[in-house]
Formats: structure tokens, sequence, C-alpha cells
């Protein structure tokens, strides 16, 4: 058995183990958060409402809670903890016509899915809505990184914004 297919294995796992051993010390405390985030802005003609649907890591979301407002916090297990993910979330992204007036997103809910949390906003379909200016600040407060990805669409027609590094407000047009 000490022959060169035995020494070729030897050598695949002197490689292989490190790696292995490596990767099985991560722990939670080594983890660090995708910082990401997808937010959609859909006009929806069906129902004359602007809905926006903002889509975040559990595991994001969780480490924001605990370093914003409780150090122990549960956001899968707490609704209330969930909600305040949520309030967090609604003071930092607003939608503005392009004159600058703030264009008023009630607060539609939250839940959890899979491994993603969930936060929702409507407002009715302005009349008169010739383009938007987006502020996106969610979790870029707390992490530097933070990508805040936006896709609008309306009229079959997707515009994305990407929310990265010092970028406060971008806006889009529509024709």
């Amino acid at each position: 058995m000490n022959g060169p297919a035995t020494r070729r294995k030897l050598l695949l796992a002197a490689c292989v183990l490190p790696g292995v051993l490596w990767l099985g010390s991560v722990n939670e405390a080594d983890a660090h958060q995708q910082q990401a985030a997808l937010t959609r802005v859909l006009f929806n003609g069906r129902n004359g409402n602007v809905e926006v649907m903002h889509r975040f890591l559990v595991h994001d979301a969780e480490h924001a809670v605990r370093q914003l407002l409780d150090p122990e916090a549960d956001i899968i297990a707490s609704a209330p903890a969930r909600e305040q993910f949520a309030q967090y979330v609604i003071e930092r992204f607003f939608l503005l016509g392009l004159e600058g007036n703030t264009l008023p997103l009630a607060y539609v809910g939250q839940e959890i899915d899979g491994n993603f949390l969930w936060v929702y906003q409507e407002m009715p379909i302005p009349v008169q809505l010739n383009g938007l200016s987006i502020i996106h600040n969610a979790l870029r407060d707390l992490w530097p990184d933070q990508n805040n990805l936006v896709n609008i669409e309306r009229d079959g027609m997707v515009q994305t914004l990407n929310f990265t590094g010092t970028v406060e407000w971008q806006s889009v047009t529509f024709e």
C-alpha cells in the first residue's frame, strides 16, 4: 500500500485538510454580512399603486437590529424586532418627485420568507409623475460597503439604481 496511488492520496489530503479545518473553524463572530439588499419599486396598473418591496437577508437584518437596538434581539422569533427593523428601513428610504416633493409611502408590513426579511410600502400612483428621485440609506449608516440595488418597474420597462459608497440619492425619468 505504499505505492504511487497511496502517495497521491496522502498528498491530496495534505493539501485539502488545512482548507477543511479552516472552513470548520468559522464561527458566527467571524461571519460577515453580505451587505447587499434589493428593493423593487413596481408601478402596478391593476391596483393603481406604487408598491415598494425591500428584501434583506435575515442575517444582515438581525446584525443591524442587534447593533442598533438590542444586542439580544432575535429577528426570526420576535415580531417586535422585525417591526423595529422595518421602521428603521422606512425611515431611510424615500421616493421624491423630480421637483423634490416627498411622495408619501404607507407602511404595509413585513415578513420573513426563507432567508429573507421583506418590508413592504405603497402609495397611489401619482397622476403626473415624469420621474423619481430615490434615497435608500438602509444599512449604509452601519456598513460603508452596503450595496442597495433598486429596480423601478413601470410600463414594462425596468430601470436600476445602485446605491453604494457615498451615493445619497439618484433619479430616473419616465417617457
